[in-house]
Protein backbone atom coordinates (compact mmCIF):
# COMPACT_ATOMS: atom_id res chain seq x y z
CA UNK A 1 0.00 0.00 0.00
CA UNK A 2 1.46 3.33 -0.64
CA UNK A 3 0.92 6.04 1.73
CA UNK A 4 2.08 9.08 2.21
CA UNK A 5 5.08 9.40 4.20
CA UNK A 6 5.30 11.03 7.55
CA UNK A 7 6.80 14.22 6.18
CA UNK A 8 4.38 14.26 2.71
CA UNK A 9 1.45 14.42 5.81
CA UNK A 10 3.33 17.29 7.75
CA UNK A 11 3.80 19.36 5.11
CA UNK A 12 -0.08 18.60 3.68
CA UNK A 13 -0.89 19.55 7.31
CA UNK A 14 0.98 23.02 7.47
CA UNK A 15 -0.68 23.97 4.10
CA UNK A 16 -4.69 22.67 5.35
CA UNK A 17 -3.80 24.88 8.47
CA UNK A 18 -5.98 27.77 7.31
CA UNK A 19 -8.73 25.40 6.49
CA UNK A 20 -8.84 24.22 10.20
CA UNK A 21 -8.93 27.89 11.24
CA UNK A 22 -12.08 29.15 9.12
CA UNK A 23 -14.20 26.10 9.45
CA UNK A 24 -17.62 26.25 10.87
CA UNK A 25 -18.60 24.20 13.75
CA UNK A 26 -21.35 22.26 11.99
CA UNK A 27 -19.30 21.86 8.72
CA UNK A 28 -16.50 20.50 11.46
CA UNK A 29 -18.90 17.76 13.00
CA UNK A 30 -20.30 16.92 9.39
CA UNK A 31 -16.49 16.49 8.22
CA UNK A 32 -15.25 14.59 11.53
CA UNK A 33 -18.30 11.99 11.26
CA UNK A 34 -17.52 11.47 7.46
CA UNK A 35 -17.18 7.72 6.61
CA UNK A 36 -17.21 5.95 2.99
CA UNK A 37 -20.09 4.81 1.74
CA UNK A 38 -20.87 0.63 1.82
CA UNK A 39 -19.87 0.88 -1.68
CA UNK A 40 -16.86 2.80 -1.80
CA UNK A 41 -15.38 1.00 1.40
CA UNK A 42 -16.34 -2.43 -0.16
CA UNK A 43 -14.69 -1.68 -3.46
CA UNK A 44 -11.44 -0.64 -1.15
CA UNK A 45 -11.67 -3.31 0.83
CA UNK A 46 -11.62 -5.57 -2.30
CA UNK A 47 -8.34 -3.85 -4.00
CA UNK A 48 -6.71 -4.12 -0.54
CA UNK A 49 -7.22 -8.08 -0.39
CA UNK A 50 -5.97 -7.83 -4.15
CA UNK A 51 -3.33 -6.22 -3.31
CA UNK A 52 -2.41 -7.87 -0.13
CA UNK A 53 -2.37 -11.51 -3.14
CA UNK A 54 -0.58 -9.30 -5.26
CA UNK A 55 -3.33 -9.43 -8.10
CA UNK A 56 -3.61 -6.09 -8.76
CA UNK A 57 -3.54 -4.96 -12.51
CA UNK A 58 -2.21 -1.84 -13.26
CA UNK A 59 -5.07 -0.16 -13.26
CA UNK A 60 -6.72 -1.30 -9.75
CA UNK A 61 -3.23 -0.52 -8.56
CA UNK A 62 -3.21 3.49 -9.86
CA UNK A 63 -7.10 3.49 -8.10
CA UNK A 64 -6.30 1.59 -4.81
CA UNK A 65 -3.20 4.10 -4.68
CA UNK A 66 -5.65 7.22 -5.33
CA UNK A 67 -7.87 5.54 -2.57
CA UNK A 68 -5.08 5.45 -0.16
CA UNK A 69 -3.94 8.95 -1.10
CA UNK A 70 -7.34 10.37 -0.72
CA UNK A 71 -8.56 8.76 2.77
CA UNK A 72 -4.57 10.16 4.15
CA UNK A 73 -5.92 13.82 2.60
CA UNK A 74 -9.68 13.15 4.56
CA UNK A 75 -7.93 11.95 7.47
CA UNK A 76 -5.39 15.28 7.89
CA UNK A 77 -8.90 17.17 7.48
CA UNK A 78 -10.87 15.29 9.98
CA UNK A 79 -8.21 16.00 12.38
CA UNK A 80 -8.48 19.74 11.89
CA UNK A 81 -12.23 19.06 12.29
CA UNK A 82 -11.82 17.48 15.60
CA UNK A 83 -9.17 20.48 16.39
CA UNK A 84 -11.61 22.96 15.84
CA UNK A 85 -14.65 20.80 17.75
CA UNK A 86 -12.46 20.75 20.63
CA UNK A 87 -11.55 24.60 20.67
CA UNK A 88 -15.22 24.67 20.04
CA UNK A 89 -16.54 23.16 22.95
CA UNK A 90 -14.46 25.09 25.22
CA UNK A 91 -15.97 27.99 24.41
Amino acid sequence: MSQMNPTTSQVLSRLLEPVGRMMPLEFARELASMRATPEVQARIDELADRSTEGELTDDERAEYHAYVDAVDVISILQAKARAVLADGSKS
